[in-house]
């Protein structure tokens, strides 16, 4: 075990990587400490608390505030090795008394998200504290309300520091979620680079797209796709799909929840990975396959020398350069088999796929 800024947790087996905390651990951490002044006078710090596989973390509170009918603590949120924009954060929970009856009421305070939009696993009007973070504290609520005496009927307003500016670089303002940043977490745990959050986005960006009636969505694997799509579409913000290098948690996804249409945008060296049938596009995880563009080019009927240049070209504009100067359309080449991949991904889910690969300054070098 070692000892994490926030809270202990232990080194991931395998990886030498430090599993870290979400916000809605901490936020439970928060509000179970600030909960327990209320009803005693005493901040427990550290402040464990219960996850929902079990696990019993610590955490050390950074605020401390008690005026007799609330209590606020806070937690500085430890993300451990993941490159999360939260690592560092601080979060706060304001506890009140209810008037019994009342349950437990949550209130998004400076830095928390309002939901804005349909589609997400929240109303319309609701903060953006997701259901298992919600159950969380309503559990340590419950909880501490047993061992201390107190009715269990309290309001919880989340704040996080400088929560409106980190959510800019978050999907929160394109799914309707405005005012700052969400309290998330399944577990509690944040495993480094387990892309989790990002593929969870994906989906929450379908829902919010199906639930706007959006019947055309695109998933692009960066700003500049996204750019091309608004361009060739005219598709507004919340039917763009910040795909990154997940063509396949879009596939599976949209297989089960359909829309009409979808279109896959990106650069044409990241799209020959899909074409090849790769569905996690990260140069860690797949490579070009010079080999491939070539057969591919061998088919269009590239000469012998051709094709040998396009398998030892540099990279795969390279070797598209080295295609559309003999005249072998090796982009549509490139675009026609990622969307056959695509379409043996959706396995006959009605919905219409086109691809559009793009070169660096978002110039359309392929289509299907």
């Amino acid at each position: 075990m070692t000892e994490a800024k926030g809270g202990r947790s232990a080194q991931l087996k395998h990886t030498g990587l430090r599993p870290g905390w979400t916000t809605g651990a901490c936020a439970t951490a928060a509000t179970t400490a600030a909960y327990t002044a209320l009803l005693t006078g005493e901040f427990p710090d550290p402040v464990t608390i219960t996850l929902p596989k079990g696990q019993t973390p610590s955490f050390a509170l950074a605020v401390e505030s008690l005026d007799g009918e609330s209590a606020t603590a806070g937690v500085v949120k430890d993300a451990g090795d993941d490159p999360d924009v939260t690592h560092g954060a601080l979060v706060r929970s304001t506890v009140r008394r209810l008037p019994a009856g009342s349950g437990v009421v949550f209130r998004a305070g400076d830095g928390v998200g309002t939901v804005t939009r349909p589609g997400l696993p929240l109303p319309v009007g609701e903060p953006a504290v997701n259901p298992v973070p919600r159950e969380m504290m309503r559990e340590h609520v419950a909880r501490v309300a047993a061992e201390h005496g107190g009715g269990g009927d309290v309001e919880i307003t989340l704040s996080i520091d400088h929560g409106e500016e980190i959510a800019r670089s978050t999907w929160n303002p394109r799914l309707g979620i405005l005012g700052g940043l969400s309290v998330l977490g399944t577990t509690g745990i944040v495993v480094p680079y387990s892309c989790s959050a990002w593929i969870d986005s994906i989906r929450r960006g379908v829902d919010v797209a199906r639930a706007a009636g959006r019947t055309h969505v695109a998933g692009c694997t960066g700003s500049t796709s996204e750019k091309t799509v608004v361009r060739e579409y005219g598709l507004p913000e919340d039917a763009l799909l910040d795909m990154g290098d997940f063509a396949g948690a879009v596939l599976k996804y949209i297989r089960r929840h359909p829309v009409d249409r979808l279109t896959i945008c990106g650069g044409f060296a990241k799209l020959s990975k899909l074409a090849a049938g790769h569905l996690d596009l990260h140069s860690a995880r797949s490579q070009v396959d010079k080999s491939f563009l070539a057969e591919l080019a061998r088919g269009a009927g590239a000469s012998t020398s051709l094709v040998d240049e396009i398998t030892h070209a540099n990279t795969g504009l390279a070797a598209l350069h080295l295609a559309t100067a003999a005249g072998i359309p090796l982009g549509d080449l490139v675009a026609s088999a990622a969307r056959d991949e695509s379409l043996t991904v959706l396995r006959g889910a009605p919905v219409a796929v086109d691809v559009l690969c793009i070169d660096r300054a978002g110039t359309v070098v392929g289509r299907s």
